[in-house]
């Protein structure tokens, strides 16, 4: 074991990935050379060679679509998006191409490909460098969606995507990057926005996709969250004195769906929080299957605590977060319902 930040067990999951298979291949905006703006891929070129950890131009279409044709090639790329607020000229790579080339070809050709992007605020990153938008790649068939909290889901869930046959959207919070907050953050940081480094095991292993995690175990309320919101999730519950069972969702696509409604069962109450906007956000799919596969027990309505529905705040963007305040006054509300 050894103690990690996230992107020290990416850049890890990288390793790993490319010693034990030849056919995985990683590029991208800054991948190679330099290591990509948050390091990720750092000495990845140095040790692997410039055929397999090369930079691309400044063309996210060019990335995807390259990293298609890739897959349906033979190999397995792992391409990075500098931001998630880039992907959208790749969109129609990934949604028309990537997604559905199982499917047009009969089960000829596969894109067994990972697109990896930083997401979500915290960095004061403005606009253009902040956004969340998991829900859409969620509404994507053929896609699989993916979201760690902690460095050791990092590592695994990364090199089981790798693994994957299908593509994979792999999506990494910044604010969970780099461990415990420090200098420029702290003139913003509040203790719950604090994450300690992850123990996480040195070589292979990997998180099945698919599979949820329960990081707190309660009776009174089941908190749905996932990525930076675990942590804050944990915080408010912990701060409010609520019997909470707090359940880190890891995979978006596919869900657990089993233990998602085997602790509303229990519980009779559910909270979801995600940082992304509320309107058409994936806490919406998930309240809709709460109340289709759990409707009676439910002892109250299922309450969504989550972005606000305007354009990212650069200057106000700790007050856009979901923070433990607002996820207590849900909490609050449903154990009244």
């Amino acid at each position: 074991m050894a103690k990690m930040t996230m992107v020290e067990a990416i850049r890890d999951a990288h390793a790993v990935a490319m010693e034990r298979d030849e056919r995985v291949v990683v590029f991208g905006e800054d991948v190679g050379y330099f290591g990509g703006v948050f390091r990720c891929t750092k000495g990845l070129q140095q040790r692997f060679g410039v055929s397999r950890c090369f930079d691309a131009p400044i063309t996210e279409s060019g990335i995807v679509g390259a990293a298609v044709g890739m897959a349906a090639f033979g190999l397995r790329p792992c391409v990075e998006i500098q931001f998630a607020d880039y992907m959208y000229p790749a969109y129609d790579q990934i949604v028309s191409e990537a997604a559905r080339l199982r499917y047009r070809s009969a089960g000829d050709f596969s894109a067994p490909l990972t697109v990896r992007m930083p997401v979500g605020g915290g960095i004061f990153g403005g606009q253009t460098h902040s956004q969340s938008p998991e829900s859409l790649f969620t509404h994507v068939a053929g896609l699989k969606t993916v979201m760690p909290s902690n460095p050791y889901d990092a590592k695994g869930l990364l090199i089981a995507a790798i693994e994957d046959d299908d593509p994979v959207i792999f999506l990494e919070p910044k604010r969970l990057y780099n461990g415990p907050f420090d200098g420029y953050h702290d003139r913003v940081a509040t203790p719950w926005s604090r994450h300690e480094l992850g123990e996480v095991p040195e070589g292979y292993y990997n998180v099945p996709l698919g599979s949820a995690a329960i990081r707190r175990p309660g009776s009174a309320v089941t908190v749905l969250a996932y990525g930076t919101m675990v942590h804050v999730a944990l915080a408010a519950v912990e701060t409010y004195g609520v019997d909470a069972e707090v359940i880190d969702l890891r995979t978006l696509i596919p869900l657990d769906l089993a233990t998602i409604v085997a602790s509303v069962a229990k519980t009779g109450r559910c909270v979801v929080v995600h940082e992304a906007t509320l309107t058409s956000g994936f806490g919406a799919e998930l309240a809709a299957l709460v109340q289709k596969h759990a409707f009676y027990h439910l002892g109250a309505p299922i309450e969504r605590v989550t972005g606000y529905d305007t354009p990212y705040p650069h200057s106000q963007e700790w007050a856009y977060f979901p923070g433990p305040e607002r996820i207590g006054a849900a909490l609050a509300r449903v154990l009244e319902g």
